[in-house]
């Protein structure tokens, strides 16, 4: 029977229980205290075992505070306390080094496959991007002005003679190309943001902006291929741009995952599908960051100083041989020897 509030019968109860109480909540909350900011290792061997002990005596604690209607305050100090040690001995504690390793190992590659749908319709978006850009500036040049951005162009253009596209396919560290490198990178970490950014649109942009990005692949190639030029082009662009395209492929891929979720939710609602589609793109484009800096790389370092066309293609399709065995065979791979 519950007695009334404010009464000298209760008040007696909760003097009482706190007396009978007390001491295993301040041992408790001492211990926690210490391992939160240290580690198990600073406890003793009695303290560890004690720990689950302690916690089960404030569960206890809790429930009986919470039959008998006492103090609402030591209810919200005995709730922070068991929840504190729930925390501590049955939640996931991670190191830095841990997180970082599981994401390479398994959440980064788990996602890429989850996505290989959107990744394979996003590759296929490309390559028709590239042949309508290709067969369009071919039918007419005047195309390739309205396809190309002027600050992409870089001054070339379908008047460009074969020399000076040559040039820039074997110039080495002059000023323009590097800066010229530079903002085709910005330009390509741009389409993959905004490739997977504006995915919530029922991924209508997304598709729209891969397309787009292939087109203008496919323009730049043929005023090269027009030069017989377009093996070189190949080899120029292949050190970074398996990387890069790949990256962009993906980060379009999760903007269509996005997009798709929420114009088909199935049995969710739209917001549920939403997000459960936003925890696999966003792990994946948390890798296209990844994919973007080895672009980088690629791009400033061996890009201009590696002039061979048979050492380009090598660095190309090795790294997209990499990627690939990374996010689609490793994993067959440790289960076979598993």
């Amino acid at each position: 029977m519950m007695l009334p509030a404010g009464t000298d019968a209760v008040r007696q109860s909760l003097a009482s229980f706190r007396q009978e109480r007390e001491a295993d909540w301040k041992a408790f909350e001492a211990l926690l205290a210490r391992v939160e900011k240290r580690a198990p290792r600073a406890l003793s061997e009695d303290e560890l075992l004690s720990l689950p002990l302690l916690y089960r005596s404030a569960l206890s604690s809790l429930s009986v505070a919470r039959a008998t209607s006492l103090d609402s305050a030591l209810i919200a100090y005995l709730e922070a306390l068991c929840l504190r040690g729930y925390f501590y001995l049955y939640g996931a504690r991670r190191s830095l080094r841990t997180r970082i390793g599981d994401f390479f190992l398994h959440d980064w590659p788990a996602a890429i496959r989850d996505l290989w749908r959107e990744v394979w319709a996003s590759v296929a978006l490309t390559v028709i991007g590239a042949i309508a850009g290709y067969w369009l500036v071919a039918s007419d040049k005047r195309w390739y002005d309205a396809i190309i951005a002027p600050s992409l162009a870089g001054g070339r253009n379908p008047d460009s003679s074969a020399e000076m596209l040559r040039s820039v396919l074997y110039g080495g560290g002059d000023h323009f190309l590097s800066g010229f490198a530079a903002y085709l990178f910005t330009h390509n970490t741009q389409v993959s943001i905004l490739a997977f950014a504006l995915g919530f649109a029922f991924a209508v942009p997304s598709v729209l902006i891969i397309l787009m990005n292939g087109c203008m692949l496919g323009a730049i190639f043929q005023i090269y291929a027009a030069k017989a030029l377009g093996f070189e082009l190949g080899g120029w662009l292949s050190i970074h741009g398996t990387t890069e395209l790949f990256a962009i492929a993906i980060a379009g891929a999760a903007g269509m995952r996005i997009g798709t979720s929420i114009a088909f939710p199935g049995e969710l609602t739209r917001m549920a599908a939403a997000s459960r589609a936003g925890r696999v793109a966003a792990t994946a484009m948390v890798g296209v960051v990844v994919m973007l800096l080895f672009a980088g790389l690629l791009e400033g370092i061996g890009r201009q100083t590696i002039t061979s066309d048979i050492a380009r293609y090598s660095i190309g399709g090795g790294m997209l041989a990499l990627w690939i065995s990374y996010f689609y065979l490793f994993r067959m791979v440790r289960h076979g020897n598993g």
